[in-house]
């Protein structure tokens, strides 16, 4: 074995014991691009939504409701179908504008990205395809370096890459996130997100995705609130469709006869 092949050989040998890599990480603006990417919808999307929340202090509450969506325009909306006091409830948004509609009392009022949608931990802004790129930035340490990192998650030590992001914006939910993003599709696993100050308040896990037109939705989402210990929350997607959605429905009209 010549010199050349000898050095090549003991690198591959330290890669392996040792977790290091001979390749170049992708930068993070190349791991945000490619989780939007994943995320981004060509079609309409109508899918049953199931949130079984649990709260020390009031038990185990399910909510079920029924999800729009249409991302060429940012619209969305939420019909509320149980409980039976949350039923014909529902929120609209249109454009820049977002609503909460109450059937007891017929009435519309303007709310704004941080509504909790039907008392339940996810919010108005939950529902929004807004883009990581456009939200966040990768942090960086002392040396000006980003902070991504190669390690294993799970039992199952799937291959991620462990990135850590600082809010652009001021309205979003949380100002740092840290996320753990699969290697090969660029797959959300898990997210720790932190408040300004730096606690940690929630942990999120997405462990069950499907395929639909070559984007990967996540069916089963956990939010563990890290505030309250105790607190969490399970989100669960079914009976799917892609199929065009009418303009009328993301109309104030269109939820107010449903609830009729």
């Amino acid at each position: 074995m010549n010199k050349l092949y000898k050095r090549i050989a003991v690198k591959l040998v330290f890669s392996f014991l040792f977790g290091s890599t001979l390749w170049a990480l992708p930068t993070g603006s190349q791991i945000l691009a490619a989780i939007d990417r994943q995320q981004e919808m060509s079609a309409d999307i109508t899918a049953k939504v199931k949130i079984t929340q649990q709260k020390v202090d009031q038990g185990v509450r399910i909510l079920q409701c029924v999800f729009y969506r249409r991302d060429r325009d940012d619209a969305f909306l939420i019909v509320m179908t149980a409980p039976d006091n949350e039923k014909g409830n529902g929120y609209l948004s249109d454009g820049d504008n977002m609503y909460m509609y109450r059937r007891n009392t017929r009435t519309f009022q303007h709310v704004g990205r941080d509504e909790n949608i039907g008392g339940s931990d996810a919010s108005m802004g939950d529902m929004e395809s807004r883009k990581y790129t456009e939200l966040y930035r990768v942090a960086k340490d002392a040396a000006g370096k980003e902070i991504i990192v190669e390690e294993t998650l799970g039992s199952a030590n799937i291959p991620v890459y462990r990135i850590e992001v600082i809010a652009k914006v001021s309205d979003v939910k949380y100002p740092k996130q840290v996320m753990w993003v699969t290697r090969d599709k660029y797959l959300v696993l898990k997210v720790d997100s932190y408040s300004l100050s730096g606690t940690l308040m929630e942990t999120a896990y997405f462990t069950q995705y499907t395929v639909i037109q070559g984007r990967y939705i996540p069916l089963w989402q956990k939010f563990i609130d890290r505030f309250e210990e105790g607190n969490m929350s399970i989100v669960e997607l079914s009976g799917i469709s892609l199929n065009r959605i009418d303009d009328y429905v993301f109309t104030k009209p269109y939820l107010e006869n449903l609830s009729k």
